[in-house]
């Protein structure tokens, strides 16, 4: 796909909101009961301390109380007002502006001040990112570990997501070919639901509504990512491999991920790469015919970042004259500089956004990255050096009042404190918005960022009992899923090919009623 060279007209200026000047002091260091768990912060604190000096961060270390005088009665005020106003501001119309939301332009004049209509487009992609966690199984003794928790037409309903006006279509899952110990979750429980694939994400399409205020028919695919951060540097395979012919190379455990299926298996005897371009070259094809622009865009966090990449390589290289982007949340590097190129070549438009306290971005290539472009011409351009793709949107943790500052690699890392700060951001130049409406209460869902004095539970997200409930015999159990929650593979393809073929009937009776009228 030729890099598009059309120039559109920037966004209007948007009015600057008031502004409060406060900062949240360093606050207390998690507690945590439960001994895994607490195993798994010591971990990230010893990894976090070993590594900040190496890394630049420059984090605060936490003090031994929390808020203290800086955690002032303005906060306290903002809060209050926050928590009897909406979480969501009215809707834009922005079909008409919606190649230079997507970056054709590589958002020139959007990030520095982040324009509110690509603020809620960010957010929007990155709620459809945290759903492949919310509805993820990750209680590691229940059979269904490691799939997801409700089938695709309760998935958005069930997480509060059908405001955005998309619907699901297809899930997608991954294997590894090589061990990569948390990456591909594992059951301990003898019949397991799979012993070898998990849910990695899923595809989405924009409902006619939802397509008239975008300009668009939007097709949506999300990665999960990782949960615990600290496994990067403990398990990380640096290892480039070729994606293709020619030199573009990208991480082995990455393309392992993408591409890895067994006849053996259930669920991957297709691998992720061909589950999800079967399905968005379907579903291109089908609003195609019918005369509607499409669009194409990939999200994901962490793990699901490098993903994202992989993904938008692939049908940047397939599917021809199809806008994509990728909107990525603490990814990490993924390829080399010819991957990069390619890319850029493809047309493909991608932003990340980053927080400069996370370390995951920094890796693979700690020491080997783009730095080194300054000495190519010395060396050439080396094939083994890693390389970021795209625009860049660098948040800060210590921008937000709300949120404490310390090593807590983990919370910093957390997909929902990167969307707090993403509501919260006007320009690097200027303090967290007040008029921000997103929930704080979500940060700490599964973790423990926000400040003490907001008094949040930390990780307060979970299934009431813990999933036990109360039978018969007054005796506490796991409850058997209703049978369409129930990971099936055979279900599931009866269902989509069922759905398909309705599509496509619809097609022909539209099109059948259109000859009549004429």
């Amino acid at each position: 796909m030729a890099v598009c060279t059309m120039s559109y007209t920037h966004l209007p200026a948007t009015h600057q909101p008031r502004l409060r000047r406060s900062n949240a002091a360093p606050a207390s260091q998690q507690v945590v009961d439960n001994p895994q768990a607490e195993t798994t912060t010591r971990k990230v604190t010893r990894w976090a301390e070993s590594l900040s000096h190496h890394l630049h961060l420059h984090v605060e270390p936490p003090s031994s109380h929390a808020g203290g005088q800086n955690f002032t009665r303005d906060i306290w005020r903002e809060y209050d007002e926050k928590l009897s106003s909406p979480v969501m501001s009215p809707k834009e119309d922005i079909s008409q502006r919606w190649k230079e939301i997507q970056g054709f332009s590589d958002w020139e004049g959007l990030l520095e001040p982040l324009h509110p209509w690509l603020r809620r487009e960010i957010v929007k992609y990155g709620e459809f990112t945290q759903a492949t966690y919310d509805a993820f199984d990750f209680d590691s003794f229940s059979e269904y570990h490691g799939s997801w928790k409700y089938n695709k037409h309760k998935l958005f309903d069930k997480l509060g997501l059908t405001k955005h006006g998309y619907k699901t279509t297809k899930y997608i899952y991954a294997m590894s070919h090589i061990e990569l110990p948390h990456w591909i979750e594992r059951s301990h429980v003898a019949d397991a639901w799979s012993r070898d694939s998990n849910w990695m994400g899923y595809v989405a399409v924009s409902d006619d509504e939802e397509t008239r205020r975008i300009g668009r028919r939007d097709i949506v695919v999300a990665w999960r990512g990782t949960v615990v951060p600290c496994e990067w540097f403990e398990n990380f395979q640096s290892k480039l491999e070729p994606i293709r012919k020619g030199e573009s190379k990208v991480e082995h455990g990455f393309l392992s991920i993408y591409t890895s299926k067994s006849d053996s298996t259930r669920y991957n005897k297709s691998s992720a790469s061909e589950q999800v371009m079967r399905e968005v070259m379907r579903l291109v094809n089908f609003y195609k015919e019918k005369g509607e622009e499409v669009s194409l865009t990939i999200t994901g966090h962490s793990l699901g970042g490098a993903l994202a990449m992989l993904n938008a390589y692939e049908a940047g290289s397939t599917i021809p004259d199809l806008p994509i982007t990728v909107i990525s949340f603490g990814a990490p590097r993924v390829g080399n500089f010819a991957f990069k190129d390619e890319l850029d070549k493809l047309g493909v438009k991608t932003l990340r956004i980053v927080t400069k306290q996370d370390w995951v971005p920094r890796m693979p290539g700690l020491v080997f990255n783009e730095a080194l472009q300054v000495f190519d011409e010395i060396t050439g351009t080396l094939e083994w050096v890693y390389t970021h793709v795209g625009t860049e949107l660098k948040l800060d943790v210590c921008s937000s009042p709300y949120l404490k500052k310390g090593m807590n690699f983990s919370g910093i890392h957390n997909l929902e404190t990167y969307l707090h700060l993403v509501d919260g951001y006007l320009s690097s130049k200027v303090p967290f918005r007040f008029e921000a409406r997103r929930d704080v209460a979500l940060v700490n869902k599964s973790s423990d960022m926000i400040v003490d004095e907001l008094r949040i539970p930390h990780c307060w997200y979970q299934s009431a009992n813990k999933g036990l409930v109360c039978d018969d015999h007054g005796r506490w159990v796991r409850p058997k899923r209703e049978p369409d929650d129930v990971p099936s593979p055979t279900i599931e393809a009866h269902n989509h090919d069922l759905a398909v073929e309705l599509q496509a009937y619809d097609v022909n009776v539209n099109g059948l009623l259109s000859c009549i009228k004429l």
